[in-house]
């Protein structure tokens, strides 16, 4: 192993905050990696890391050396990413991210297609609803569901993430069919809740000509943080939710699922389904990657609203 690469492992190091953290993500033998810093170390005949049982800390020549390891990664990476758009076809590794669900639905069907149309290609795919770095964490692509943060990432708008509420046919002959916001808060519901993040309320066009809305808040006693159980506890009665439309994987009928409030409008406030990368120069393997994704989500007819209620109306979902 040269000192390139092992300033590569330093830096995983560093970033990860822990041996430990470092070796997952090389998926290495934790003491091969310990071994590779202090050989860095000695080759450099300095210190680089204070260590502690519980803590790393830079030295003041680790902080310096720690610039250096960023800027051999950088070329190095530049360097790659020059060479394979001269390929033609891509091929080595892509490190891709995404939410769990989404990445089940439409991710991982493209994943299957991608490495039957470019065998040399090999991908690394991670699910998690929390939102990984991608520098930190060396991802070359990731999906995002929702409202961007800011961000020095480049985004790519697949799709939109229009909302549509929810509730099973069982609940509705349970309860009746809210014709009103305020008969719907007063009914059951089912909603996302993860760090500090709380699906909770809706808001609803109140008068179309100028755009006004209103939010409504509403009650449930089940909160979760994985998508897909919001959909199979709405399907078997426990409440109604908003969820996203790509969280649906078949027309409302097929599900037993019926849409409710069809006569109101409600604003895209869930954000869009973007990819995420962070150079503006992406690699082949990303951009075809990226190609093959949007070709899926257009052909997805569960994304558009004739499709998705399968009945010839015009909802105002």
């Amino acid at each position: 192993m040269d000192i390139a690469r092992r300033l590569d492992l330093f830096l995983d190091v560093v970033k990860q905050g822990s041996y430990t953290k470092a070796a997952n993500l090389r998926q290495i033998d934790r003491s091969a990696l310990s071994k590779q810093i202090m050989i860095l170390e000695k080759e450099l005949g300095i210190r680089l890391l204070n260590r502690s049982t519980r803590s790393l800390s830079l030295t003041e020549a680790g902080k310096e050396v720690l610039k250096q390891a960023e800027s051999v990664r950088q070329t190095v990476s530049d360097t790659y990413r020059i060479v394979e758009n001269f390929h033609n076809e891509p091929k080595g590794l892509l490190r891709i991210t995404s939410p769990t669900l989404f990445g089940k639905l439409y991710v991982h069907k493209v994943v299957k297609k991608f490495m039957r149309t470019y065998p040399e290609a090999h991908i690394h795919l991670t699910l998690d609803n929390q939102k990984l770095n991608l520098i930190e964490d060396r991802f070359d692509l990731a999906f995002r569901i929702g409202k961007l943060d800011d961000s020095n990432l480049i985004a790519k708008k697949l799709a939109d993430n229009h909302p549509v509420l929810l509730a099973s046919e069982d609940f509705i002959k349970e309860h009746g069919q809210p014709e009103t916001p305020e008969e719907l808060v007063k009914l059951p519901a089912v909603f996302y809740a993860s760090d500090g993040l709380v699906v909770n309320r809706i808001p609803i066009v109140e008068d179309l000509s100028s755009g006004e809305t209103k939010s409504w808040e509403f009650q449930g006693h089940y909160r979760v943080n994985e998508p897909e159980l919001i959909i199979d506890a709405v399907r078997s009665g426990l409440g109604f939710a908003v969820v996203g439309r790509y969280m649906l994987d078949k027309p409302l009928s097929e599900l037993g699922l019926v849409p409710l409030l069809t006569n109101y409008q409600f604003p895209d406030f869930f954000g869009g389904i973007y990819a995420m990368y962070p150079h503006r120069n992406p690699t082949l393997l990303v951009n075809k990657f990226i190609e093959m994704m949007q070709d899926e989500i257009r052909d997805t007819p569960v994304l558009t609203p004739r499709a998705l209620f399968n009945d010839g109306c015009n909802h105002q979902c």
